[in-house]
């Protein structure tokens, strides 16, 4: 496996998150508070070690599941015709789970930091990303917007991330501006559905239009 500059970036936050984890560790409550509700209380725990380490195991996970895409994808549906792209999506996938790592610990060690706003905007600069590289991600099992008629029709595919690549990004300024008037979870969960939503269900009414649904060899 070749390591390349986004690699050497998310293998250093990856060692941050682990310097800042282990720094921290003694102030840090048994169990840890590991999931929050839409208001920024905890609402689920974890008990030490595991509850300490979950979200830099997270990350370790995530990096290497993303090191393997390329070599277990089959032939036709590989990653190498936008890796650039995947590149910038790892990275940003990694960003993101380090900022929310350091908000477990922080708020572990009683920093009192408001969820319910932070939360909408880390999210809406992830979605404004991948709104920005969706369009440029080609055919494959693992990124993207993975429908039955996205992965039926390279047309159906192409059409349905160009479209998917506006409302993430514009769904993204939503969610920073839903965190800058506090808005709160239930704005974020809104917003991420139709984000979502729109695009499988434009990949569906393309693919008709395309494709049809006609049954083949008379059945």
């Amino acid at each position: 496996m070749k390591i390349d500059a986004f690699d050497r970036i998310c293998l250093l936050l990856l060692i941050l998150a682990v310097g800042v984890t282990f720094v921290f560790y003694n102030q840090m409550p048994d169990p840890v508070p590991t999931h929050f509700g839409l208001d920024g209380t905890p609402n689920g725990f974890t008990a030490k070690p595991l509850g300490a380490w979950l979200m830099v195991l997270t990350m370790l996970g995530t990096l290497v599941l993303f090191w393997l895409i390329p070599v277990i994808s089959p032939k036709g549906f590989r990653v190498e015709k936008f890796r650039r792209s995947f590149g910038i999506i790892k990275l940003s996938m990694v960003v993101f789970m380090f900022l929310l790592n350091l908000f477990i610990v922080l708020r572990a060690i009683s920093v009192n930091l408001p969820i319910e706003r932070v939360m909408p905007g880390l999210v809406g600069l992830f979605f404004i990303v991948l709104g920005n590289f969706l369009g440029k991600v080609t055919k494959n099992f693992f990124i993207g917007i993975r429908t039955p008629w996205t992965l039926a029709s390279e047309e159906v595919w192409r059409k349905t991330h160009r479209l998917g690549g506006y409302t993430f990004f514009f769904a993204g300024l939503l969610m920073i501006i839903g965190s800058l008037m506090n808005l709160g979870g239930a704005w974020l969960m809104v917003v991420i559905l139709v984000a979502v939503g729109i695009p499988v269900v434009y990949s569906f009414v393309i693919y008709s239009k395309v494709e049809g649904f006609k049954r083949e060899n008379g059945e």
